[in-house]
């Protein structure tokens, strides 16, 4: 019977309001006394049963909730035939539970849709040969998968073959689309914009990254801060005070309307639901961007940063180096890139990858008596000659003729930050490459931005040498640099910071900087959707998109004054409307409902704002 009665709520709520009309308009319109009295009598009845009902089943769990409150008071406002007090109170509140729980869902929404994007099925190659559609639960590890245009990805997966242009919103929060090619990866719930692709899927089901930001989201909004836990431990002991206030006036008084009206007037309803919509709402916009913030706890340190560090490879840079200056000591300009390209090619090392990468379409010649340099470079016999591609201490070690100029070149290279691959042909230099890693397009603008939001210290930390990180810290403007530095040394550095009083968020690539991200208060990470950047982190920046973390850093800022506002909002009606009760002739029960029950929309509709936060600095 409780089931169905609470199964019900909606349309008692609708029946109260339709019984409370006919009323005023038997009184009003007919002068029907005995039809106003008993209309009322039955909205009274039927409208508390509910509340009546979920009052009792707090109760059983010691908890004096607010349904409490109003029970005892619309019972109380029934005893004494204030059965007009006693219908429209009930009517109030069901109808304001109806509207919070519709403006509730609707700050929710940033979650459905992400479930809503969750593929539903696929096309599965079965032992035939053929492509089958099926559930996308029974996609397994390793199976081959079909993707046409318009269609939703159903596994995080590697394209074999086919190409095309996907819509990586669900992951990144970006909606221009990202092409795709043999052995590019790709991503469940993203969605196939042109072309056909066939994937091998590499993780399925909840293992996907789309099934982890779905979880993480779920748990991240479920999560409570310690001013969320500090107002549940203040709302149980607050709702017995309320009681207890409404027995002594009444006790002194002997004004029972004057008591009931008490128990209404200190329901602290929007006091209870004003921080967790922020939270919601919060954590449901950085979702809809590409950020991930796990939790209200979070949005409450991260709102609180005085001091970024940053790792500098793959987090400031792109990670990917590339050759920025050159200089050739040869006229056999081709051949002598030829045999560099050569050995180059030979190596599976990032410096390798960008000379050849540098050098384009040449001439390739047969590589022999390879010998591989730990920490140096390459020896080997190329068409007859004895080449040496590697560094500076390589060239020492093996007696290359160098003259002023080249001496003069290195220097100058190293000034600029270059990573320096030498390459010498029967013992003389012929060619000097300067590498280095790209900076992020727009991360200048973008720190300028965090110190905008309040950010004073700007701190890099890397374990190029001291040159490098001197002139990214140049070009970005940041506070502080620092080179040769290990895991261990970052996680020193944070910690004498935090002994300073400082306010730590660290973003690194959420690998190899994972002891940092877990000693900063608030640990970021560039985190393109992997597994080790999701776990480890606390703020996740899908698809290592530099420009989020402003974004990131303002939501915070704005969901923590959200939070605040909804707290002195609901604070102070409950204190105007006890004000009222007993300094005004005005105030009265039903009144007082209704500015409670607007006071919680006030506080959910303030909260749902955050949906729409765009930083606009």
């Amino acid at each position: 019977m409780d089931r169905f009665i609470l199964r019900m709520k909606k349309k008692i709520t609708l029946i109260g309001g339709l019984l409370i009309a006919i009323a005023f308009i038997s009184e009003v319109g007919f002068e029907n006394a005995q039809l106003f009295r008993w209309t009322l009598i039955i909205a009274s009845i039927i409208g508390v049963a509910p509340i009546a009902i979920q009052a009792y089943q707090a109760l059983r769990v010691k908890v004096v909730s607010i349904d409490v409150l109003v029970t005892i008071a619309v019972s109380a406002a029934f005893l004494i035939n204030n059965y007009e007090e006693s219908a429209i109170v009930t009517f109030l509140f069901l109808f304001g539970d109806y509207l919070e729980m519709r403006t509730l869902n609707k700050t929710r929404s940033a979650i459905k849709e992400l479930t809503e994007m969750a593929p539903e099925s696929a096309l599965k190659q079965m032992e035939n040969g053929e492509f089958r559609e099926v559930g996308v639960e029974e996609v397994g590890v390793g199976d081959l998968v079909l993707v046409k245009t318009g269609a939703k990805v159903p596994v995080d997966g590697t394209v074999i073959t086919g190409d095309g242009h996907i819509n990586e919103a669900s992951i990144t929060g970006e909606s221009l689309p990202v092409s795709k090619k043999k052995d590019s990866k790709v991503y469940a719930g993203t969605i196939l914009e042109n072309g056909t692709i066939q994937i091998v899927a590499d993780r399925v089901g909840e293992d996907t990254t789309f099934g982890r930001i779905i979880e993480l989201v779920e748990e991240a909004q479920d999560s409570k801060s310690e001013a969320e836990r500090f107002i549940d431990r203040f709302s149980k002991n607050y709702t017995p005070i309320v009681l207890i206030l409404a027995g002594v006036v009444w006790f002194f008084s002997r004004d029972i309307e004057l008591a009931i009206t008490i128990l209404v007037l200190g329901c602290p309803g929007a006091l209870v639901i004003g921080v967790p919509v922020s939270n919601v709402a919060g954590i449901g916009n950085g979702a809809r961007h590409g950020v991930l913030l796990k939790g209200s706890e979070v949005i409450h340190d991260f709102s609180k940063v005085d001091t970024m560090v940053f790792d500098k490879t793959g987090t400031l840079t792109i990670g990917n180096p590339k050759v920025a200056d050159a200089e050739v000591y040869t006229d056999q300009v081709e051949k002598i890139l030829g045999y560099v390209a050569s050995v180059e090619n030979e190596s599976d090392h990032p410096l390798a990858k960008a000379v050849v990468n540098h050098i384009g379409e040449t001439q390739f010649y047969t590589v022999e008596e390879t010998l591989v340099v730990k920490g140096g470079g390459i020896i080997a016999k190329v068409d007859g000659k004895r080449v040496i591609v590697g560094n500076v201490a390589l060239m020492e070690q093996e007696g290359v003729v160098s003259n002023a100029k080249m001496r003069e070149d290195i220097a100058r290279f190293e000034q600029r930050g270059d990573s320096l691959v030498l390459a010498s042909v029967d013992g003389e230099i012929k060619v000097l490459i300067g590498i280095r890693d790209q900076i992020r397009p727009g991360v200048k603008e973008d720190l300028m931005k965090l110190k905008k939001l309040g950010v004073k210290n700007l701190v890099v930390l890397s374990g190029d040498h001291q040159g490098t990180v001197d002139l990214v810290a140049s070009e970005l403007g940041l506070t502080e640099a620092h080179g040769h530095m290990l895991p261990e040394d970052k996680l020193n550095y944070i910690k004498a910071l935090q002994s300073k009083g400082h306010i730590v968020a660290f973003v690194g690539d959420g690998v190899n900087d994972s002891p940092s991200l877990a000693q900063a208060e608030i640990g970021i990470a560039m985190g393109n959707g992997t597994d080790v950047a999701i776990e480890t982190s606390d703020v996740v920046l899908m698809n290592s998109d530099f420009s989020r973390l402003p974004h990131a850093l303002g939501l915070t800022k704005a969901t923590a004054n959200n939070m605040l506002q909804n707290i002195i909002i609901a604070v102070g009606v409950v204190l105007i409307l006890l004000f009222s009760v007993f300094f005004s002739d005005w105030m009265n029960m039903s009144i007082g409902m209704l500015v409670h029950e607007v006071s919680i929309l006030v506080v959910i509709l303030n909260g749902m704002r955050l949906l729409r936060y765009k930083i606009n600095l």
